[in-house]
């Protein structure tokens, strides 16, 4: 794959000829798009003062869509050719049968750049990173005697997308990532432990390459871990937990932001469908999602479909107020689009997929909230969480917890896991603290075997009568 930017049209494809065969092949349809990709990434993983992974990867192809009602039809090929192409028209055609539909409105167009569309991989070059990673494990290791084990990596990656509409229209957008992230394992008389830190978005890797980033982010990773060193076994049973202010907001995306979404809403199985206009959470609560943050990771300029990224209030002072929608499920549901049409790549269908989904802070002290807990966890690190849309049912693992009691925080407890349900858990809001903020980017988010990078975020919060899940007697 070239450097030159990704111009299917000027190489591989002729842009007349490629609209006519989009037109026939949405003809009688309600929607649809050809959409084009190149991706480039690299990867690099130092483990036990070795590199172990060294990885580069190039792809491209396209994704051709037709849309009637809801059935969608949908083809793809890793070869951008007018060949492919018009072998995927008689796909997608079988989806529109006899037809009958008519197009639905373009997306407005949008002249937003929300971040660079500089190469981040080009920052440095090879040697320079391995270097770095093997200066971020010396000092780690330095730090500390009892860290036995350091693991760090540097991943960059830049999509370049072409979206051809059946209106004529070309839109493009082309969209860095990268991440650094440190895991460090500690032993102390035959205990071992593990903390991790890190983090990225969609910038070049120059943010994160210098020294005062990385060590900041290495003492981050040890002070995890010697925290988890003095962890003992979490209580269990239902009691009052405070959330940290950033990360913690992964429960928020899982336990809400899912049920959120507009198919699972379109289709009657989220918990929170046909909720709109009524209480589902406490007075005070408000919940956005928000495409249109610069350089956040889950931040795109547009949505896989065309659609400028938006800001979408969906929950505000408690009350349910509408839903992320991709052009399918916002049609059929009788309300605009949001921008949140989004796709893994070219070899997948977009759906409703959530970009920065964030809860507002409010104005209470942090300090308070937690002084105010009588007998609970304060959880300010999670790990892995699932939940079940149909009912909001959640569960998850905590990576750092306290034992609060009478306001004071005491020791770090170790296994403790927060199972409770959404709808539930956002009634049992009693605390919302000042301190809003967003996560260091890190979030990916799967539904439906398609994996897209989030961001989360969330002020200190206190929710009662959790279930937490522990190991003490």
């Amino acid at each position: 794959m070239a450097d030159s930017p990704f111009r299917p049209f000027e190489t591989q494809l002729d842009e007349a000829a490629a609209l006519a065969g989009l037109r026939s092949a949405l003809d009688g349809a309600d929607d649809g798009e050809l959409f084009l990709e190149r991706r480039k990434s690299e990867a690099l993983v130092l483990d036990d003062g070795r590199i172990k992974t060294a990885s580069y990867d190039a792809s491209e192809g396209f994704g051709l869509r037709a849309v009637r009602g809801e059935t969608v039809g949908y083809g793809h090929s890793s070869e951008i050719s007018e060949a492919a192409l018009a072998r995927a028209t008689g796909t997608v055609r079988l989806a529109v049968g006899d037809g009958g539909g008519t197009l639905v409105d373009a997306p407005r167009g949008t002249n937003q750049r929300l971040y660079t569309d500089a190469n981040p991989m080009a920052d440095a070059s090879f040697g320079v990173k391995v270097e770095t990673l093997k200066e971020i494990d010396a000092f780690a290791r330095s730090l500390d005697p009892r860290v036995v084990q350091v693991s760090a990596s540097m991943a960059a990656s830049l999509q370049e997308v072409e979206i051809l509409r059946p209106e004529g229209a070309l839109l493009r957008d082309v969209r860095p990532m990268t991440r650094l992230n440190i895991s460090i394992i500690v032993d102390q008389g035959g205990r071992r432990e593990s903390g991790s830190a890190g983090g990225g978005g969609r910038y070049g890797l120059a943010a994160l390459m210098p020294r005062d980033h990385w060590e900041g982010v290495a003492r981050e990773a040890l002070r995890v871990a010697l925290v988890n060193l003095d962890a003992v076994p979490a209580p269990a049973g239902a009691m009052d937990v405070v959330l940290g202010p950033g990360w913690p907001g992964i429960l928020l995306h899982e336990a809400v932001g899912h049920g959120l979404e507009g198919d699972f809403n379109r289709k009657n199985t989220s918990a929170f469908a046909g909720l709109v206009g009524q209480q589902v959470a406490a007075k005070g609560v408000t919940i956005l999602d928000d495409g249109t943050i610069p350089d956040r990771r889950g931040s795109i300029s547009m949505d896989d479909e065309g659609t400028p990224s938006g800001k979408t209030t969906l929950i505000e002072d408690g009350i349910l107020v509408g839903y992320m929608q991709d052009r399918q499920n916002a049609r059929l549901m009788g309300v605009p689009a949001t921008g949140n049409g989004r796709r893994e790549s070219y070899a997948h269908m977009p759906m409703p997929r959530m970009t920065n989904t964030y809860m507002l802070g409010g104005d209470t002290a942090p300090g308070d909230i937690v002084a105010d807990l009588k007998d609970g966890i304060y959880a300010v690190g999670f790990g892995g969480g699932q939940v079940d849309i149909t009912n909001g049912k959640f569960v998850f693992s905590c990576t750092e917890a306290y034992r609060v009691q009478n306001g004071v925080v005491g020791a770090p407890v170790k296994g403790a896991t927060l199972i409770g349900d959404g709808p539930t858990a956002m009634g049992q809001i009693r605390g919302i603290g000042n301190d809003m903020a967003l996560d260091p980017g890190m979030g990916n988010c799967g539904k439906n075997g398609q994996w897209v990078p989030v961001g989360v975020g969330q002020p200190t919060l206190m929710i009662g009568g959790l279930t937490v899940g522990g190991s003490a007697s």
